[in-house]
């Protein structure tokens, strides 16, 4: 795809093409929430078993029950044990792992619109070879950025906007990280209208799912993709 600017897309046009892929794609929509969820959730199981996390919940609900100020002053003290650190890298690892799951959408709605045949493998694509390495470096450096700011109010949301197209920039026009937010700073600045809705939108329906239809948040829990993709082709591509 050429990096050309075309006129300013629709938001109309670009979130009926994020839900037109969505919707062609709902059984990978679901594959890849059980996937995620259920490689997440092993993995925190496993390691808040292994570090005794668990215990340190009681610890915390005795110590609720005393008094808030009690709870405060105990949470301190545990988050600041070797375990409670060796946690905190563990969940952070299993997020990072599980990043370039995101990028086999990308293949999948790629092949969508060249109108060839979608396969399963096509979901993995992002653990191919060296692309695991590129893009859980790349997750990596973004989540430590996130959880540095994560405290602000404004801040995160705008990491999130200067990154948001950072992945089909890397996947379909081979740029390195700090090259790809450069350029998704520079579309932000004469798109900022299209992806700041595109984004709420995005986030919102996401986790719409879980909170009306409790089951159906695994289809939408991944649409985010389908909405990053549909943003990057009206953006970059000359066939917008």
């Amino acid at each position: 795809m050429q990096n050309k600017y075309p006129q300013k897309p629709g938001i109309d046009f670009i979130l009926k093409q994020a839900f037109f892929y969505w919707n062609k794609t709902l059984v990978f929509q679901l594959m890849f929430s059980i996937i995620y969820f259920a490689v997440f959730f092993t993995s925190l199981f496993f390691f808040a078993s292994k570090y005794g996390i668990w215990d340190q919940q009681k610890e915390l609900m005795d110590a609720f029950k005393i008094s808030t100020e009690a709870y405060i002053q105990k949470a301190a003290e545990l988050g600041a044990t070797e375990n409670s650190r060796y946690f905190s890298y563990a969940f952070l690892g299993t997020l990072v792992f599980l990043y370039p799951l995101n990028i086999g959408f990308f293949q999948i709605f790629g092949k969508i619109d060249l109108k060839e045949k979608i396969e399963i493998s096509d979901l993995f694509i992002g653990y191919n070879g060296l692309n695991f390495f590129k893009y859980v470096g790349y997750f990596l450096f973004w989540v430590l950025i996130y959880f540095m700011i994560a405290q602000t109010i404004i801040l995160p949301f705008i990491w999130v906007l200067i990154t948001v197209l950072v992945a089909p920039l890397m996947f379909f026009n081979n740029r390195r990280s700090f090259e790809a937010i450069s350029l998704n700073f520079k579309v932000l600045k004469s798109h900022f209208v299209e992806i700041l809705v595109c984004v709420l939108v995005a986030f919102l329906f996401k986790y719409v799912g879980f909170a009306v239809f409790l089951v159906g948040g695994l289809f939408t829990f991944p649409f985010w993709n389908a909405m990053i993709y549909s943003l990057y082709k009206a953006v970059f591509s000359d066939k917008s």
